[in-house]
């Protein structure tokens, strides 16, 4: 039996695809090569497909499956990992990125894809394979293979209309042995191209934010239906009545703000326009908007636009007119949602949420704004604000249908904002293409210095039906979206507690130097201990103990002595002081460890129940003993936040006693968490991800300093 031919002998380039190859299939009725197009196809990458085709169908035979296919959201993927039998097995019954990798071929290279690849179980039976032959690592061979698939992807993939046939799925089972990989079956399918959306004007989001006039549609003038909310939304968040209009015939002013009959009677172009009216009334208003050419940005509030079976071909007619609208001179209005359920700018100074402020009031909780929550769900923002405050972001914007304005339309504009730091992303599905686009705006808003919390929804059959009832949204593979938002540059959160919790540290930490994966655990109860040390480990990623430097044991022992605490507590890390410690003793050994170089970052138990700590907002007991005490933790922890430069988190394990020393410390700057395993697994997390993102930019430095410039 003759051994197949080497995919790929040498590391030769790529030559050009063979032409009028897939034209010639689809003559043929075809959308998928024959064997004798396949050689032509693999001897373009350098190489010949097996000339035994009973090897090449030998089930269960390859060591590696290695593929380019076509995403929806993301266009061409590139991904390998195991192959053979094992390769058919559910990747739910692998640990993380060990069955295969998935990268985004426009935002990879070959050494970045073999490295992603080396945490793969294929990977490691390669290698110990080399190992007990005495043998060097494949890496030469696969770093070859991968560049020449990324060549081909980049080849391949064209919307251009010269281009009427574009690759969309090679698949190869591969083996590895001493010489050339040699390929044991291959498959290949294309496609016609798939049509592209127009680009929206993206700068107009600026008047979508920052308007300097605002129209209404739908407000009544005698019930609190939602354009009237709206309408004194705006007002109570100080918007000057001078500059808003509502547009309807049968009134000259509501609330104090001057009615006209229609569009066509206004004095003025509107930058932004919030149209509040009946579903089935805006394909009409919406032909109207677009001829009137008065205004910049239209907010699409009503729902029920795409999200049932009988609204969907209406809803995408009125996608196309949109889209159509963009072909204009000036590229037409942007238009934000329809579902959408508002827009809160805090720099262009309005509210526009229909919820009343007195269920949600916004109070001011970050010395300075500097975030963005972006949600296609409206409800999804509306409780992560009214839950923790202190997320605070400059904007918030709810996308809702994504008629028009999408994920990456948004997080572009954003990413080229050097006012805002953080961006806090809750998706349930892109549109065709724009996952590759919103991919693209991470990586630039990460090397733009900015961090990115994505969670998506949909993760399950029954949450992908969800999304599709909610905002008309297609869910997608969610193994795909982490692994390509990661990629990216993405903090990726699993649940809605963990995009809370990362969203939070990631702009409570987003100036700290992370240094290392060195912790130092301080706490006031051994369960504590135990459980921060439980989650130093997730996923493959570990944080570990700091070991303390003898100048810190000395210290701490110190402090000890002098708390008289010596004889209860023994000097490690973790610590346990006991709740015998009061405020002073937890912030003084905390200051103690941060001094320490061999701790990167700490996680302390602030023991709010322990009777020696100033923690109750008044004390029957001990009046005068509480959070106001110039030695309580509220007082002191601030200051020790301030001067240090590396992340710090504090556990109040407590309950609603204890509400107002979080509460203070919280307004002060200092990152709290209520369980001490959750605040530990946050910071792991984060820690994980700056990392990962500070990889990212010393990349991309390096290959601006090795391009060669004309």
């Amino acid at each position: 039996m003759s051994h197949p031919v080497p995919l790929y002998a040498s590391s030769a380039p790529v030559t050009a695809l063979p032409s009028g190859l897939f034209e010639q299939a689809a003559r043929a009725g075809r959308s998928q090569l024959e064997a004798a197009e396949l050689d032509a196809l693999l001897a373009a990458l350098g190489a010949l497909t097996p000339h035994d085709r009973t090897v090449a169908a030998e089930a269960g035979s390859g060591e590696l499956r290695v593929s380019l296919h076509v995403s929806r959201e993301f266009g061409m993927v590139l991904s390998a990992g195991v192959g053979g039998l094992d390769g058919e097995l559910d990747a739910g019954l692998f640990r993380k990125d060990s069955a295969r990798v998935q990268v985004l071929a426009e935002l990879s290279n070959a050494q970045d894809f073999l490295m992603r690849f080396k945490g793969t179980m294929a990977y490691q039976k390669l290698g110990l394979r080399a190992r007990r032959k005495n043998q060097a690592a494949p890496d030469a061979q696969l770093l070859a293979l991968f560049e020449s698939l990324l060549t081909l992807a980049r080849d391949a993939v064209s919307a251009s209309p010269a281009v009427p046939f574009t690759l969309t799925s090679l698949d190869l089972e591969v083996r590895l042995s001493q010489g050339p990989i040699e390929v044991l079956a291959a498959h290949c399918a294309f496609a016609a191209p798939a049509p592209q959306r127009r680009g929206r004007p993206i700068e107009k989001i600026g008047q979508l934010l920052h308007p300097a006039t605002i129209g209404l549609i739908g407000v009544s003038g005698t019930s609190m239906n939602f354009g009237r909310i709206i309408l004194r939304n705006l007002l109570g968040s100080a918007y000057p009545k001078t500059q808003l209009t509502v547009i309807r015939p049968d009134a000259t002013e509501i609330d104090g703000v001057a009615c006209v009959a229609n569009l066509q009677s206004l004095t003025h172009p509107l930058d932004l326009l919030i149209v509040a009216v009946a579903a089935e009334a805006v394909p009409a208003l919406v032909d109207e908007i677009i001829a009137s050419g008065a205004v910049a940005a239209v907010m699409l509030i009503p729902g029920g636009l795409g999200e049932t079976s009988k609204s969907r071909g209406a809803a995408a007619v009125l996608a196309e007119k949109i889209n159509a609208a963009h072909a204009q001179s000036g590229g037409g209005p942007i238009f934000l949602g329809a579902n959408c359920l508002g827009v809160v700018s805090h720099p262009g100074g309005y509210d526009s949420w229909f919820i009343p402020l007195e269920r949600l009031p916004k109070p001011a909780k970050k010395a300075q704004r500097n975030s963005v929550m972006l949600s296609q769900s409206g409800a999804f923002m509306i409780t992560r604000l009214s839950q923790n405050p202190w997320l605070d972001p400059s904007y918030m914007l709810a996308l809702g249908n994504q008629t028009d304005l999408t994920h990456g339309d948004l997080l572009s504009y954003f990413a080229g904002c050097p006012e805002i730091e953080t961006l806090g992303i809750y998706i349930e599905g892109f549109k065709d293409g724009d996952g590759l686009h919103f991919a693209k705006a991470v990586r630039q808003a990460v090397l733009a210095g900015k961090q990115v919390v994505v969670y998506k929804a949909g993760r399950t059959g029954p949450g992908s039906a969800a999304a599709l009832g909610h905002t008309a949204s297609v869910a997608g593979d969610p193994a795909l979206f982490e692994s390509v938002m990661r990629q990216a540059g993405a903090i990726v959160a699993r649940t809605i507690n963990a995009f809370d919790d990362l969203f939070y540290i990631a702009g409570a930490m987003h100036h700290k130097k992370i240094g290392g994966t060195r912790l130092g655990a301080i706490s006031g109860a051994g369960f504590e201990a135990v459980a921060m040390a439980d989650e130093l480990s997730a996923d493959g990623f570990s944080l570990q103990m700091g070991e303390l430097q003898q100048d810190t044991v000395q210290a701490v022992a110190a402090i000890l002595q002098a708390k008289k605490l010596a004889a209860l507590v023994e000097v490690r890390n973790p610590i346990d002081i006991n709740p015998g410690a009061d405020d002073e003793a937890h912030l003084q050994i905390a200051e103690a460890f941060l001094l320490d170089a061999q701790i990167d970052a700490l996680v302390i138990g602030l023991d709010p129940t322990a009777p020696s700590v100033r923690a109750l907002e008044h004390s029957l007991l001990r009046p005068g003993y509480d959070i106001s005490d110039p030695l309580s933790t509220v007082q002191l922890m601030p200051p020790l936040v301030q001067r240090h430069d590396k992340p710090l988190v504090g556990i109040v394990d407590g309950g609603r006693l204890f509400d107002a020393m979080c509460d203070a410390l919280m307004d002060r700057g200092v990152c709290v968490f209520r369980n001490c395993a959750r605040g530990t697994s946050a910071l792991r997390q984060y820690i994980e991800a700056r990392q990962a993102t500070a990889a990212l930019c010393a990349a991309h430095q390096d290959s601006l300093t090795s391009t060669p410039k004309n």
